[in-house]
């Protein structure tokens, strides 16, 4: 197993309270299991956001999403999406091979209530290519698909598919969650994630992500 595999592997192994049962067909129903991280407190993030590096975004010269290899396999037959998509739903049920059925999606960006997972995209909170123009460009390939398949840091969630298409690679001060009571949880996020991760922010980012730590 490739090394970075095995360390998604490890994580979701340590960090995973995720129970499965066989039933008679063959599928597999999966309990809802926690968030991969918690956000951290209002007073942790606004600390953390003082201390991100400060400069003007870079350019997408060169960006593609192949450059962030995605979708792990976390085992035999899930990847990384599907895990995601197991981990956020409720009463999930998969196919032998992993391939979620039926289950119940809930949106934190709008609340919207999903029971298809077709309806539901999985969002790299800070997009791939938002990475790329904030440091990403300079990483090894190795790191790049860490940040990709990250299900340690608060990193990927399962969100309506088209406010995924919407957000694209747009950083906070050009995009938003249209639930404003997630606001907080949204900036956290953001943070946690440009934190681990040793990225960049501009200043309109960093004044956007100050107004939405209001929320908290």
């Amino acid at each position: 197993m490739p090394r970075t595999q095995a360390l998604v592997l490890l994580a979701l192994l340590a960090g995973s309270s995720l129970t499965a049962c066989k039933l008679a067909d063959g599928m597999t129903t999966q309990a809802p299991g926690t968030a991969a991280a918690p956000p951290v407190s209002s007073t942790e993030a606004r600390s953390e956001l003082a201390a991100l590096k400060v400069a003007v975004r870079g350019t997408m010269d060169g960006y593609s999403r192949d450059e962030f290899p995605h979708w792990d396999k976390v085992d035999a037959n899930c990847d990384v999406r599907e895990q995601v998509l197991k981990r956020d739903g409720k009463d999930v049920k998969t196919d032998a091979q992993c391939a979620p059925k039926s289950g119940t999606w809930v949106s934190p960006y709008d609340g919207e209530t999903w029971h298809k997972a077709s309806d539901v995209d999985i969002d790299h909170v800070v997009p791939l290519g938002q990475a790329w123009i904030s440091g990403a460009k300079s990483w090894t390939r190795q790191r790049r698909e860490q940040f990709a398949n990250d299900l340690v840091r608060p990193q990927l969630k399962a969100v309506t598919d088209n406010l995924n298409e919407q957000k694209s690679d747009k950083a906070p001060d050009a995009w938003k969650p249209p639930l404003v009571s997630y606001w907080c949880t949204y900036a956290t996020d953001w943070i946690v994630v440009k934190t681990n991760y040793g990225l960049t922010i501009t200043v309109p980012e960093k004044t956007a992500l100050e107004s939405m730590l209001q929320h908290c």
